[in-house]
């Protein structure tokens, strides 16, 4: 606890507990939204082929289309549990380390 403590720059063990909380929620979360989106416009796994290739395709897709959920649910649950300030700097840092640090200027 004490290396995340310091590396996060967190001083109470209370707020690592609740940015652990935070990151498992937006996680379940992200893949429970996804699903019926991705559903909705037509996106499942019968409409690929039973092939290795096809099965890449749909899982690439599949994992481009929650990226963006995840994020924008990284910092809504951040910010209802009170960490909006460090969730949001761990999403400029994220982005930015992705290449797509752009987004946010």
């Amino acid at each position: 606890m004490e290396k995340l403590k310091q590396r996060w720059g967190i001083e109470s063990n209370f707020s690592i507990v609740i940015i652990l909380i935070v990151f498992a929620l937006t996680g379940s979360s992200s893949l429970k939204i996804a699903r019926p989106l991705l559903d909705y416009v037509g996106f499942t796994r019968e409409l690929f082929a039973d092939d290795w290739y096809f099965s890449i395709l749909y899982w690439t897709v599949r994992i481009l289309i929650i990226f963006p959920i995840y994020q924008i649910l990284l910092v809504a649950f951040g910010w209802l549990f009170g960490q909006f300030e460090f969730f949001w700097n761990f999403e400029k840092k994220m982005l930015s380390r992705l290449g797509l640090g752009f987004l946010l200027k």
